[in-house]
């Protein structure tokens, strides 16, 4: 497998093979988001047979988007160490099994350890590897493959809802977790097409070094790790040179990666939870069952089509360089559509509410992991990402369990949705005062003295230097360089090796 890479070339092909692992990552975004929601079919029917409360039973989904997102830094660790694709292909599994083991449970406690743990473990092993191969993949059409990828999203869970309610008429819920494990093992098909994309080629090495590593090699993968065709950074060996770390916390550091964190977390807060109390909301207001349920539909419908053509947007040459703004644009949309529909009663303008939602939404979720590439870049995106799911995670946890319990308190909606709105708002302006004012200044400021060895440790920080060719020994600086007197045997020797050379040239 990891000697069936493509050759090396240079830079991201943006093309190729990048379609095939850009299918894999719909795929994958697919089931790590909509997956979790369309277990909620489930609930009565688990309500009914554990003699359960229905926030018992929504533990489940609630554990699974905890496992999603707080593993994250895991998920980090494990690709840096092994690869994207032996991470992904375990994650499948992983996934798999926990909902097969679920429709044996007999207990709630079980259901929460395999449909909660091990599933949501298992997604997120895929779903974080998967974003950083397309990464690797797309420089140029990275906006459109984000967005692309993105629409996964509503795609799989205007999909799952349905088939899970089909097996649960005929099947019952234990029929249909299993079936469901059966079709998380695509995860696994999705991470064995996920080989590395094509490289500047390995650099030259001292023999000894190249010895040592591919010691405990079993033939050919020595071959395979010369050709770049696996992910797996090794530790260098104790010869003076950097050694790589599992995952770079000092990525924290970046003005940059703080500015986007805080936006997430403010943005997670309040970002979900109008796509929650939708329904209830609409039914408080006295539209019909039916007619509520549809505009979660029509949410999905905008949305899907909202994410590529957002993603092609942010594509232009015009706009790639202000994709922080535009990000920033769409937050602030998403958090006025909420304030604007708090006092919404009517059918009509709830269906607005709806349209005007699923397309801010979609252009946030075409738009983030394309604003956290561009921040902090490809080597340090897999550490990045983690530390940012991680957050989000706390933020999740916070926001829509606060906003249920207001609900229950109060008995009112209005407030709920103001609440929402201006931390979303809040988070689009802090993103774009942030983006100017800190940001576009620290680039427009002209570089110290000591800038020179801050990038020299940067360099050194991101991977090991370039050796220099055998016999060769390092510049010194220009003071300490001396021109040597020419003297009798070296000029003889020169003579003998090139009798051609003239003695001038000599």
């Amino acid at each position: 497998m990891g000697a069936g890479g493509p050759r090396p070339g240079v830079g991201p092909p943006d093309g190729g093979w990048g379609w095939v692992v850009l299918v894999a990552c719909f795929v994958v975004t697919g089931f790590a988001y909509g997956f979790p929601k369309a277990v909620s079919v489930f609930f009565r029917a688990l309500m009914r047979d554990f003699g359960a409360g229905y926030s018992d039973t929504a533990w489940v989904s609630s554990i699974m988007l905890a496992m999603l997102y707080g593993t994250g830094p895991v998920s980090s660790i494990l690709v840096t160490r092994f690869g994207c694709r032996p991470v992904m292909l375990a994650g499948g599994l992983l996934a798999s099994a926990g909902m097969i083991l679920a429709s044996f449970a007999t207990r709630l406690l079980e259901l929460y350890l395999t449909a909660g743990v091990l599933t949501g473990l298992g997604l997120a092993l895929n779903f974080q590897p998967s974003l950083i191969m397309l990464g690797l993949y797309f420089e140029r059409r990275r906006p459109l493959a984000n967005g692309l990828a993105a629409a996964g999203s509503p795609v799989f869970l205007s999909a799952l809802s349905p088939l899970g309610q089909l097996l649960l008429e005929l099947f019952g819920w234990r029929g249909g977790f299993l079936l469901f494990g059966g079709l998380l093992l695509h995860c696994c098909a999705c991470g064995a097409v996920m080989r590395p994309p094509p490289g500047p080629g390995p650099r030259p090495r001292p023999r000894a070094d190249r010895e040592e590593d591919c010691a405990g090699d079993a033939p050919g993968e020595a071959e395979a790790d010369a050709e770049g065709t696996r992910l797996r950074l090794r530790e260098a060996p104790p010869s003076g040179r950097a050694r790589r770390r599992l995952l770079d916390v000092a990525v924290c550091t970046d003005r940059a990666f703080i500015v986007y964190v805080v936006t997430k977390f403010l943005m997670a807060l309040g970002l979900f939870v109008p796509a929650i109390l939708l329904v209830n909301y609409a039914k408080d207001a006295g539209v019909p069952d039916t007619e509520a349920a549809f505009l979660l539909s029509i949410v999905g419908f905008v949305d899907i089509v909202a994410r590529p053509a957002c993603g092609a947007l942010a594509g232009l040459a015009r706009l790639r360089p202000h994709v922080p703004y535009l990000f920033s644009l769409a937050l602030l949309a998403n958090g006025i559509t909420d304030l604007s529909s708090a006092r919404a009663r009517s059918y009509g303008t709830l269906v607005a509410f709806c349209i005007a939602f699923g397309l801010s939404y979609g252009m946030v979720g075409a738009l983030q992991f394309e604003v956290l590439m561009a921040a902090v870049g490809a080597p340090r995106f897999p550490s990045a990402l983690g530390l940012v799911l991680l957050v989000e995670a706390v933020a999740v946890l916070i926001g829509p369990p606060s906003a249920g319990r207001l609900v229950d308190a109060l008995k009112n909606y209005e407030i709920i949705f103001y609440l929402a709105g201006s931390e979303v708002a809040l988070a689009g302006v802090f993103m774009a005062v942030a983006t100017y004012c800190c940001l576009r200044r620290s680039r427009d400021t002209p570089p110290g003295p000591t800038s020179g060895a801050s990038d020299t440790e940067d360099a050194e920080a991101e991977g090991e230097p370039e050796p220099l060719p055998p016999g060769t020994q390092e510049p010194r600086s220009l003071e300490s360089l001396e021109v040597p007197s020419p003297r009798a045997g070296s000029v003889g020797q020169e003579r003998e090796a090139d009798p051609g050379r003239s003695r001038e040239s000599v």
